[in-house]
């Protein structure tokens, strides 16, 4: 029967595809501010915890794409949950994950000196990642 068949399905596709779409945007743009923040006089403050900020971001909108069927809410909790775990990561010193951690993938996935105030960075980031679910309206609410 036409029209009787929920849209569900087409939707969180469609979800998760503009999430996929918006991360590498903010994969870009946190990119670019690791690597020509400073040659264009950007502030240490701003190139360091910027770059926290738009991680985040990133783990909370990839999150999203792969569940684009959990609410706001859940999704910042597991981002949240991501960012700690790859934060206190920091203080394992394995000789393989140090090893890791001097490549420059290993340097932007899990970072190499633990911090507290990124975690201030993580928060803002996840925050960011909701302000522009809802302005967006991708997700259902909360």
């Amino acid at each position: 029967m036409h029209g009787t068949q929920p849209h569900e399905p087409v939707a969180a596709v469609r979800t998760a595809l503009s999430r996929a779409a918006l991360v590498l945007v903010v994969i870009a743009g946190g990119l670019s501010l690791r690597w020509h923040g400073f040659p264009l006089g950007l502030p240490a403050f701003v190139v360091k915890y910027g770059g926290s900020l738009l991680w985040a971001t990133m783990v909370f909108l990839l999150v999203g794409v792969l569940a684009p069927r959990l609410t706001r809410l859940q999704i910042a909790a597991i981002a949240a949950a991501i960012a700690l775990v790859v934060e206190f990561s920091r203080l394992v010193h394995a000789p393989w994950l140090d090893a890791f951690r001097l490549t420059t993938a290993g340097a932007l996935l899990l970072g190499r000196i633990f911090s507290l105030w990124n975690l201030v960075a993580y928060a803002a980031g996840i925050a960011v990642g909701v302000w522009l679910d809802r302005i967006v309206g991708w997700a259902k609410a909360p």
